[in-house]
């Protein structure tokens, strides 16, 4: 009996396919995850549907609709390791703002707009449970989720004071039960849907070159512990036994260049560090017609603060808050830029004054171009929008500003970036060479430019050029 335990634990331990490759993630390593699960969770939320609300009480009929998800001020947010699970993402006591418009009769009086409301109390608990799948790519098998808010509250204002706190506990009762029931079902199809799509886009077998292919498959499930996520991976060589030729585009070119998503943000964040992103626009540099629409918007906190300070120039100071990032998709190429715009009054002879500070969210689209040596990128404005750092009625203040500042980034600070852009990033070739014929397509996660080669001067007029710069050897002997 022995002797056959013995036999099959050796031949267990045989058959066991070694892995080719161990890889370990480590909590600092998630630590870097966290801001962009957070970023990732905050826009499925942002997204949460939530459907028309009608009633009637007596003598008054109601109609809530148009709901809107303002903002979402997670205050603590945690992403870390679950053992023999995976991964853990937890939201505490958090909130979020909303927007209702409001259709209002009560016995003859009918009354329209809008309600501001927030969430508070949001408590959020998801598991992913990290598995192996049949081909061998890691994936979200299954998710646990536990979403509760612990109460809702609305600002009414206006005629019918008394009847929107009458209706106040309709509505907060009625939206926390919607918002309870909404988060989970989001965010279940934001891992098992959204994130397991992302995670097939990792390639499990691939081709080296016309002779061997790669294969990277997964061997077993991960091994999670309270500080790490440990992955076996098979990593072997195999032989191709069809040969086939890969073509990245459709045309014959002589050079093919691959640049990935990583290229574009890491220029980028060497600007970022090195605090290129930050800019003042004032005094000759701010538009009048925007200049005028800050001290309109601002003048209640300008009489406030100090009415001396009524008749000094007004500055824009924009700071990038975090490196902006490229995403390359078959569409084209964006770029995502998050700053912060702040609102300063100059009196001359004394420190500046602030009035405001607001968060500035902007999407560019990015054309990629290479000539010559140089490969250029053309920014355009695709999307933008503004939200204050203190409070969602704050933001909905900020509205009449978003078409100047539109208007501002597109004349005055999209114009600055193209033309330090547009110098390029030279492509290392030989002198008297250069890219003609250029052809850029997109796919996800790089582009890939073709290009064919053009000598603008003869071999031996560039070695003639630059023999003066060559260090002479010693005379040979006689």
């Amino acid at each position: 009996m022995l002797l056959t335990i013995l036999f099959l634990a050796f031949a267990t331990m045989m058959s066991a396919e070694p892995p080719g490759c161990k890889i370990r993630i480590t909590s600092k390593g998630l630590d870097m995850l966290k801001y962009e699960t957070q970023k990732f969770v905050e826009e499925e939320l942002e997204n949460i549907t939530v459907p028309d609300l009608k009633g009637k009480e007596g003598g008054l009929q109601y109609t809530i609709q148009d709901v809107k998800i303002q903002e979402l001020n997670l205050t603590y947010a945690d992403l870390r390791f679950q053992p023999d699970v995976g991964l853990l993402f937890d939201i505490q006591n958090s909130s979020i703002s909303l927007t209702f418009q409001r259709h209002i009769l009560y016995w003859f009086l009918h009354d329209v707009g809008a309600i501001n409301a927030s969430a508070d109390g949001v408590n959020i608990h998801v598991a992913l449970y990290m598995t192996r799948d049949d081909s061998g790519r890691l994936k979200i098998s299954n998710m646990s989720c536990d979403a509760a808010v612990a109460k809702m509250r609305a600002k009414f204002s206006g005629t019918l004071g008394k009847v929107y706190e009458f209706l106040a506990s309709f509505l907060t009762t009625g939206m926390r039960f919607i918002l309870n029931q909404q988060i989970c079902p989001t965010l279940n199809h934001a891992g098992l849907v959204l994130i397991n799509s992302l995670l097939d886009t990792v390639p499990v077998r691939q081709t080296v070159d016309k002779y061997v292919g790669i294969d990277y498959a997964l061997l077993s499930d991960p091994v999670v512990t309270s500080s790490s996520l440990d992955m076996d991976f098979r990593v072997s060589f195999f032989f191709l036994k069809i040969k086939r030729k890969y073509f990245y585009l459709e045309y014959d070119r002589m050079v093919y260049l691959a640049l990935s998503e990583y290229f574009f943000d890491s220029g980028m964040y060497a600007y970022y560090k090195a605090g290129v992103f930050s800019m003042q626009i004032a005094n000759e540099r701010m538009p009048k017609d925007l200049e005028m629409l800050l001290r309109t918007t601002y003048f209640g906190t300008i009489m406030m603060l100090n009415p001396a300070l009524m008749e000094a120039p007004i500055s824009l100071e924009l700071e990038v808050s975090t490196a902006p990032r490229c995403v390359i998709k078959t569409s084209g190429a964006t770029v995502a830029v998050t700053a912060v715009v702040t609102v300063m009054m100059l009196p001359a002879g004394q420190t500046p004054v602030q009035l405001s500070s607001m968060t500035m969210e902007a999407k560019l689209n990015a054309k990629v171009s290479m000539k010559g040596k140089k490969l250029a990128v053309h920014m355009d404005l695709r999307r933008f929008k503004i939200y204050s750092n203190q409070s969602a009625l704050e933001s909905l203040a900020l509205i009449p500003l978003q078409g100047p500042l539109k208007t501002m980034l597109q004349i005055s600070i999209v114009p600055i970036i193209n033309n330090r852009t547009k110098k390029g990033v030279q492509i290392p070739l030989p002198e008297g060479m250069d890219f003609i014929e250029e052809v850029v397509e997109y796919h996800n996660g790089f582009i890939i430019i073709g290009a064919n080669l053009h000598f603008t001067k003869g071999l031996r007029e560039v070695i003639e050029s630059n023999r003066q710069y060559m260090p002479s050897n010693s005379t040979l002997a006689p």
